[in-house]
């Protein structure tokens, strides 16, 4: 992201989750908010650029974005079973789980944190779609220069003597491999028992075939010349491993092959996952 601006990425997900909303039957996520919240300018990019979004790339990218938050909401919905009442959604861009809650405020407190920038921007489209903000809802600024994550939260209403779900999607990635683990410590460190976090990595490209390492690639050039480049790779079982030195005791690590197995079966559309990506669920 550059300094000052909201997420290039952060809008091209949500056009990618609008799309989804649009374009696949029957859908892994319903999300009645997502072409509401792009503005004019991302149902403009829907109305008119079909076959981009019908291109198999795009299509896999698409299966990913609407399968992690899948499994970020179904495990949330076991942690609150558990008697979690505190949802943090790290990096929010213009994630709408917040406005789509079916949970009272009573039952989930939602907090979202993000860059103001980012943040300014998703107020603004908010309110020109005229959606209305809940009550369960606050927001947590952050710029990390100045301020750490635990602040912020802190200043912001979290209860850290109670267990909080997080969640962390398309962040991991763009961040150094310190940065990545020290917020999965905060989170580990700060979080008592029945605590949890879903979140999203990206393996090495040399982990892949050849197709979708050269298509990983154009990626990264693309990201790289937007200002957003991916800089964290995690093996499998090493990322398990720091994980459980941290103390989370029981991992999920979803791989391409798993998220279509358990999403995306028996498709008359062929909608599948692909590529660099894999979803982890850590639970303390």
């Amino acid at each position: 992201m550059r300094k000052g601006r909201p997420s290039l990425t952060a809008q091209r997900v949500a056009v990618s989750r609008a799309a989804h909303q649009l374009y696949d039957h029957p859908r892994i996520l319903d999300d009645p908010i997502a072409s509401r919240i792009i503005g004019p300018q991302g149902e403009e990019e829907l109305r008119t650029h079909r076959r981009r979004f019908d291109a198999r790339p795009a299509r896999q990218l698409r299966a990913f974005l609407v399968a992690r938050s899948r499994v970020a909401e179904e495990a949330l919905d076991a942690a609150i079973a558990r008697g979690v009442r505190q949802y943090v959604v790290l990096g929010a861009g213009l994630d709408t789980f917040a406005l789509r809650n079916p949970y009272p405020a009573s039952l989930l407190r939602v907090f979202e944190v993000d860059h103001p920038a980012t943040q300014a921007w998703k107020r603004a489209q908010l309110s020109a779609a005229g959606i209305p903000l809940p009550d369960s809802l606050t927001f947590v600024p952050l710029d990390f220069e100045t301020q750490t994550l635990a602040a912020a939260l802190r200043a912001a209403g979290l209860q850290s003597d109670q267990p909080a779900f997080f969640s962390w999607l398309g962040v991991t990635m763009y961040l150094t491999h310190d940065a990545v683990m020290a917020t999965l410590r905060y989170v580990a460190s700060s979080a008592p028992e029945r605590s949890a976090i879903v979140f999203d990595y990206v393996v090495p490209l040399a982990s892949v075939g050849l197709i979708p390492r050269l298509a990983a690639r154009a990626l990264l050039l693309r990201l790289a010349a937007a200002g957003e480049p991916w800089k964290a790779f995690f093996d499998p079982p090493v990322l398990t491993a720091e994980l459980r030195a941290l103390g989370f005791v029981h991992t999920e690590d979803l791989s391409p092959e798993e998220l279509n197995a358990r999403f995306f079966r028996d498709r008359w559309d062929d909608l599948q996952v692909a590529g660099l990506g894999r979803v982890m669920h850590a639970q303390r």
